[in-house]
C-alpha cells in the first residue's frame, strides 16, 4: 500500500501546509473551457518508462496529486493512444472528493480523441450516465465504429473532416458546461493543443529518474512548431520528485 506522501512548498514561498486541492483550485467563474495538462516526464526529459507506460515514472506523490486534479476537474481528456497504452477506463469515485465535487457528477467524464475508436469496450459503455464517456472523431472514422460507440452509451462526437479539430473539442465541452479540463496526454493530443494556443495551464512531475534518447518528450508528433510563454505559479516536491505548476503568460 502506498504510504501518505509528505509534500513541501518550494516556490513562491518555502515551507507551509500544503494544501493540494488549493494549490491547483480552477479560476473562479469560468466562462470557457479551461485547459489544464498534467504530465510526467524523467530528469533528462522523457515522458514514459521503458514498458512504453508512465507507470514507472509515477510515485505515491505524482499519485496524489493525479487524483486531486482528476476530482477537480469536470472531464478527463486524452489521445486515443493513450487510453489504450495507459488502460483508461471510466473514472471511479472517491470518497475524499466530496468536498471537491459538490453540485457535480461523482466522477468527470472522460473524453477520448480517436480516428479509429478503437478503445475498450469498458471505457464506451460502462461509464455513469451523468458522466457518459465522450468520444471525439472525425467523418472518416470507421462506421461500424460509431455506430457500437453510440449503442454503448458514448456520446460521439464529429469534430472534424480528417484530423479533429482542437478548436472544436473545447467547444464541445463548453456546449455540455464541461469547462474545467483536465488532459493527460499523450504528448501528440498535447503538441496539437498547444499549437492551437489553447494550452492554459501546464502541470508537471518531474520525476527523479534517467531514460536515455529513446522515450518521446511530452510534447511531439508532427503539429506545427510552436512558442508559448509560460509563468510558474508554484514549485512543490515530495519523495525526490517536483510538482511545477505553471499558467499561460
Amino acid at each position: 500500500m502506498d504510504s501518505v506522501p509528505r509534500f513541501r512548498a518550494l516556490l513562491p514561498e518555502p515551507g507551509g501546509e500544503v494544501d493540494l486541492a488549493a494549490r491547483y483550485a480552477y479560476p473562479d467563474g469560468l466562462d470557457r473551457p479551461w485547459l489544464r495538462c498534467n504530465m510526467v516526464s524523467s530528469a533528462d526529459g522523457g515522458a514514459w518508462g521503458p514498458s512504453g507506460r508512465t507507470a514507472e515514472l509515477s510515485s505515491p506523490a505524482d499519485r496524489a496529486v493525479m487524483g486531486v486534479l482528476r476530482g477537480l476537474s469536470d472531464v478527463v481528456l486524452a489521445g486515443g493512444a493513450t487510453a489504450r497504452i495507459e488502460g483508461y477506463r471510466p473514472v471511479r469515485p472517491r470518497e475524499v472528493w466530496a468536498g471537491l465535487r459538490e453540485g457535480r457528477p461523482a466522477t468527470p467524464s472522460v473524453a477520448v480523441v480517436t480516428r479509429t475508436l478503437d478503445l475498450h469496450p469498458d471505457l464506451l459503455g460502462s461509464a455513469p450516465k451523468d458522466a457518459p464517456t465522450i468520444v471525439f472523431t472525425t467523418d472518416s472514422a470507421p462506421p461500424e465504429r460509431l455506430r457500437a460507440a453510440a449503442e454503448a452509451g458514448a456520446e460521439v462526437v464529429i469534430a472534424g473532416e480528417e484530423s479533429v479539430s482542437p478548436v472544436a473539442v473545447l467547444q464541445a465541452l463548453g456546449a455540455r458546461g464541461l469547462n474545467r479540463v483536465l488532459t493527460e496526454g499523450g504528448p501528440h493530443l498535447l503538441a496539437e493543443f498547444t499549437s492551437a494556443g489553447l494550452v492554459d495551464e501546464l502541470c508537471l512531475t518531474t520525476s527523479p529518474h534517467l531514460l536515455g534518447p529513446a522515450a518521446s518528450r511530452i510534447v511531439a508528433g508532427d503539429a506545427p512548431s510552436h512558442t508559448a510563454p509560460l509563468r510558474l505559479e508554484h514549485l512543490l516536491e515530495a519523495d525526490g520528485a517536483l510538482f511545477a505548476r505553471y499558467t499561460r503568460a
